[in-house]
Parts: structure tokens; sequence; C-alpha cells
């Protein structure tokens, strides 16, 4: 029995290097996964560094694709595509060619040592929050509620320079 195709949420985000270049290809680069399809991908925004401020602004976006793989084996894909791209975990939050999070996979809630779905930090970001409203205002976040009350009536001023 084939498994179906899941709806899921990328966000994705560099501040080393060209950054609009590394989200580019890092897209294509997921573009081109088995059993994987893009939809739609978010406005790019230029961003305030989170949780370690003292580095470079950002680029994020947020991406939909299809997918048949399982979550924990697209963690893995989209690990391998960091790794090719030069990403170093030296420091937690720190500086960062390409960082590619699963933020929804459908309504799946998954909690293990090395994945959790939905993403932790989601309603905490105004880098994913926007983005990820711009592709679907009325997307649930599993056991959070609708996306739409962590994106209304909140400024993102503070974490968002500009839609580039």
């Amino acid at each position: 029995m084939k498994r179906k195709s899941t709806q899921c949420y990328l966000g994705l985000g560099s501040n080393i290097g060209d950054l609009k270049q590394n989200i580019d290809v890092a897209i294509k680069k997921i573009s081109l996964l088995e059993d994987t399809q893009l939809i739609k991908v978010a406005s790019f925004y230029l961003t305030k560094a989170w949780g370690n401020t003292r580095q470079q602004d950002f680029i994020n976006t947020v991406i939909s694709i299809k997918t048949k793989l399982e979550p924990n084996a697209l963690l893995l894909v989209l690990q391998n595509i960091e790794n090719e791209m030069g990403r170093v975990r030296e420091e937690k939050w720190g500086p960062r060619t390409i960082d590619i999070d699963i933020l929804l996979y459908e309504d799946i809630v998954v909690k293990q040592p090395q994945l959790t779905i939905p993403h932790p930090y989601l309603t905490e970001r105004s880098f994913v929050l926007v983005p990820l409203f711009e592709l679907d205002k009325t997307l649930v976040i599993p056991n959070q509620g609708q996306l739409v009350h962590f994106v209304e009536g909140k400024s993102h001023d503070n974490d968002i320079i500009t839609i580039i």
C-alpha cells in the first residue's frame, strides 16, 4: 500500500553568505526530494535574530510541501540538505548558512528527543507566524489553536524588518 501525500510546512532561514541564494538553493533541493512536491513559497522576510540576538539579521520564509515521507525520514533528508549546504551546529541558535525546520506535518503531533511537531517555538516567532499566515490563514496548530489568534492583534514590527 502506498502512503498518501501529507501537507507540511517548513521554515527556512539563513544569515551566513548569500542569504537569498541559500534559501533559493534549499527550496530547489527540497522540491527535488523523492515523493515530495513543492506547493507554495511565502515572501522572504528580513528579520532580526531570535534567541541569540548578537548576530547578523536573517532572511526567513515558509514553504508548503506535500510529501509521502514519514516525519523522521523528512527530518533526515532536511538535515542532509543543511549539511550539504555547509550548516555547522556549534551553538544553539547560532549563525547558519541554512536552517530548515518542520513546523507542521498536517495535524500530526510528534514528541521525540530529535523531533517535535508542531515546532516548539512556532507560536513565539514572528518570522514563522507571518509567512505561515501568508500561505494559509485558516491553519490550526494542533493542541494550540487557530494560527490567526497568534498573528492578529500582535505587533511583529520588532522582529520583521521588511519583506524582500
